[in-house]
């Protein structure tokens, strides 16, 4: 599959989260603040996953039928945001 700088960004800024979050345990923070940060996570990769499924089916609907699925672009973004 190729992947798409779109899904790479998204991960680097996961990673960041789980950076954050690890640094939150360090300085002893409150149960609250980690847990509201670890959902924070477990959204982006929703939205990861979300993105790489998308991104696998057109490219599969392309190469399969021979076409150029231009301009379903905002339909996915919607369905990813429904994620």
């Amino acid at each position: 599959m190729k992947c798409d700088i779109t899904i790479v960004n998204r991960l680097k800024r996961t990673q960041g989260q789980v950076n954050g979050v690890l640094k939150l345990i360090d300085n002893q923070a409150s149960c609250e603040d980690i847990v509201t940060q670890l959902k924070a996570v477990r959204s982006s990769v929703d939205r990861v996953i979300g993105l790489i499924t998308t991104s696998n089916l057109v490219q599969k609907i392309e190469e399969i039928n021979n076409v150029d699925l231009e301009g379903i672009d905002e339909a996915l973004k919607l369905l990813i945001k429904s994620i």
